[in-house]
């Protein structure tokens, strides 16, 4: 009987703690790409785990950035998904892919980059107080617009490219995601 009262006990206090755990918005996992994404590991870790981000995944290795993306950040990224990829014009993402185009892809991957964790109620009240339109300053140099389409975050470069965040405040170790249905350019 005392074994069953304490197995009882040690229940409430495991099922408290995992609701406790749960409700912290630091430790809730995402789906995204059909895989979990856990808030224990890094982008990098989970961003493998994806089938949607296979493409970003294989860029983000020929540019050399596993090693940054993977460090403690923190950092927010706009998470391109394998069809914004494929949208590009033809033959793209193979030219960027050439290990003699590295610069460049490093370019347009730090693009989608900012340094520290941006949640997405930080970018929204970003966009209120800049009166409809934040402004973004990413890891590339170059600016980066945000804006609100009803209650949809979106995101405008340079070239006037839009991307809509599908999938927001995919929580890392090292910062956040959002994953975004089109690749944006910088200008340099």
């Amino acid at each position: 009987m005392k074994n069953l009262r304490l197995l009882t006990v040690l229940s409430m206090f495991l099922f408290i703690g995992t609701n406790a755990i749960a409700q912290n918005g630091n430790s809730e996992t995402k789906m995204v790409g059909g895989a979990e994404m856990y808030p224990s590991k890094n982008i990098v870790e989970n961003a493998i785990n994806s089938k949607d981000h296979t493409t970003l995944v294989a860029a983000v290795k020929a540019a050399d950035l596993v090693e940054v993306l993977a460090s403690e950040g923190p950092f927010t990224v706009f998470a391109p998904t394998n069809s914004a990829f494929e949208a590009l014009p033809a033959g793209t993402v193979e030219t960027l892919l050439k290990k003699e185009n590295q610069k460049k892809l490093q370019a347009v991957l730090t693009y989608h980059v900012l340094a520290g964790d941006y949640k997405a109620a930080d970018i929204v009240a970003a966009i209120k107080k800049g009166n409809g339109k934040a402004t973004f300053t990413t890891v590339n140099g170059s600016e980066i617009y945000a804006m609100l389409d009803g209650d949809k975050v979106k995101l405008k470069d340079a070239g006037g490219n839009v991307a809509t965040v599908t999938i927001a405040d995919v929580n890392q170790s090292n910062g956040v995601i959002h994953v975004i249905d089109t690749v944006v350019l910088p200008s340099k």
